[in-house]
């Protein structure tokens, strides 16, 4: 979002306890280790993470953000899944044949397969959740991820009958499924969450069935067993689930503490095991301890423009806000946490038929510049026929690191380019809906692949994209996008990619900031939660080894 299937680059890290004391009067061998056996066994196996505020939905046909693919990731689970090594590897499906021109997958879903209500899941689950996404009346968040699919964007679109959809269930444990063209990474496609199944009797009887505890039916590895509105999220094992026997964390706690110091201080009491936010004026002391945790991350910290609100329509002027920034000022000063400067949008970590790394393949597209930013501001405004900029809100979600960016930029851009600009914050549920009503001129926003390619990200922006929300068109970029999903050749795709990189960083749509990392404080009492660079934190196979 693997034939076995692909890697995800998963980064699978154990913290140790340490060891206790010895007392002067040390038991015999066999007493301490049935001791310690007895001690495990009574400890109780739950884990308590902060997920910093509240999902904007638990429904994976209308989820957007990492909030609420954090707690979805862990209640569904589709055709594939990721296994405890970090490879996607079968998951609803036992078996995939895949026909010999690439176009037909057909899935054999496995047999006595429950919901968490006990209802049985058939392949039919499959095709309603995925019809039901690509149905224009649903307005799903992805019918775009859909698009592989033959018939699947003509029928979203209105261009087509649902009947020429090529998705079909010829028995209840076979999902047959025709792709527009031979398309050899759709496994990761296939794992993404447009592509998650939904209980249809609960969906059906209850459109706000994804909105409580009580209502939730899920197939994954833990259900909803409490959920208090903003303050916290309670998953426990689903005892439903085919593979439960594997599942070693019995509890998973969501607490919703937006503010990184408070969480911090919960966790140095105990009152949280995980935290992915640390205040930045602890990071330094924290690097180097056995409980911090830094993994690279397949994203990019953006802001995203209107380009269809002034003075956003304007190409100029947007590339002279993005020559205003001082990137490393802001990674080595406000973020601290190994972030790297983006000088593109293609984060690192994937590895080219060259044998380098894509970003690296690439010359930097752009470069701190105040004075050749205050020039093509000066352009744009007399192409424009504007003596004066029109005025600027900058938007950004509730959270410390996002405001202390946002503050910078504000100062960046008034000693860069002479622009006074307004910031404004709103609560992540709320700002969510902002941001995909398009009700801004300059916004936060980060995006991560949901699987490692550089296609994954850079498709984000074609027309077609229900994840574009910068309203910038360009037939040339979805021309070369569209190329690279059915080139087979890989150096011709790669080329294919840099050169749409290229039309969509001459536009500049988006200002990349820096390209993430993930910085976590993980306690010692809890062991093998798998971090990978394409989704949350992983508790299925977590250990709680001391209370």
């Amino acid at each position: 979002m693997k034939k076995k299937l692909i890697t995800a680059a998963a980064l699978l890290l154990l913290v140790v306890p340490g060891l206790a004391a010895c007392s002067k009067d040390t038991p015999a061998a066999s007493d301490t280790n049935q001791g310690q056996a007895a001690s495990a066994a009574a400890i109780k196996q739950e884990v308590t993470a902060n997920l910093k505020g509240e999902p904007y939905t638990l429904d994976p046909a209308f989820a957007s953000d990492s909030t609420s693919y954090w707690v979805i990731d862990h209640l569904y689970e589709g055709l594939y899944r990721y296994d405890q090594n970090g490879e996607l590897v079968e998951g609803a499906a036992e078996k995939i044949e895949i026909s010999p021109d690439g176009k037909t997958y057909t899935y054999h879903i496995r047999k006595g397969l429950k919901w968490s209500n006990g209802d049985a899941l058939t392949a039919k689950d499959f095709e309603f959740a995925w019809k039901r996404v690509l149905d224009p009346k649903t307005a799903a968040y992805e019918p775009s991820a859909l698009y592989y699919i033959e018939g699947a964007e003509e029928y979203n679109t209105g261009k087509g009958p649902l009947e020429n959809v090529k998705i079909a269930t010829p028995d209840d444990y076979t999902l047959v499924v025709g792709l527009k063209n031979p398309t050899s990474f759709f496994p990761k496609v296939a794992i993404g969450r447009p592509y998650l199944p939904v209980n249809p009797k609960v969906v059906q009887a209850d459109k706000n069935w994804a909105a409580e505890a009580k209502s939730i039916v899920t197939n994954g590895a833990y259900k909803v067993s409490g959920w208090e509105h903003n303050n916290e999220l309670t998953l426990t094992k689903n005892d439903q689930y085919w593979d439960k026997d594997a599942v070693t964390m019995e509890t998973v706690h969501f607490k919703m503490v937006n503010d990184a110091t408070t969480s911090y201080q919960m966790y140095k009491t105990g009152k949280l095991d995980l935290i992915d936010s640390l205040p930045t004026d602890v990071i330094e002391q924290e690097k180097g301890k056995e409980e911090y945790k830094t993994t690279a991350d397949f994203g990019v910290y953006t802001y995203t423009f209107n380009t269809e609100a002034e003075p956003f329509n304007n190409a100029k002027i947007r590339r002279a806000f993005a020559l205003a920034i001082d990137r490393e000022a802001i990674t080595q000063n406000i973020t601290k946490g190994d972030q790297k400067a983006a000088y593109g949008y293609v984060a690192y970590g994937v590895t080219t038929p060259s044998g380098k790394d894509f970003r690296d393949e690439a010359a930097p597209y752009y470069s701190y510049d105040p004075a050749a930013a205050k020039k093509l501001l000066e352009e744009g405004m007399q192409e424009q026929g504007w003596s004066t900029l029109p005025a600027v809100t900058l938007k950004y979600s509730t959270g410390e690191s996002h405001k202390k960016v946002a503050e910078a930029l504000q100062e960046m851009f008034r000693k860069n380019l002479g622009v006074e600009i307004k910031l404004e914050h709103q609560e992540w549920k709320t700002y969510i809906d902002t941001y995909k009503q398009m009700n801004f001129q300059i916004a936060r926003m980060g995006w991560t692949g949901a699987y490692l390619d550089p296609l994954a990200v850079l498709e984000l922006y074609t027309s077609k994209s229900s994840s574009n929300f910068t309203k910038w068109e360009n037939a040339k970029f979805d021309e070369l996008i569209e190329q690279a999903r059915v080139e087979q050749d890989q150096e011709k795709r790669t080329k294919l990619l840099h050169e749409a990189e290229d039309v969509l960083m001459a536009e500049m749509p988006i200002i990349p900031v820096y390209f993430y990392t993930q910085n976590y404080l993980n306690s010692k009492k809890i062991e093998g939660i798998r971090y990978s660079v394409t989704t949350e934190p992983d508790f299925r196979w977590a250990k709680k080894v001391a209370e």
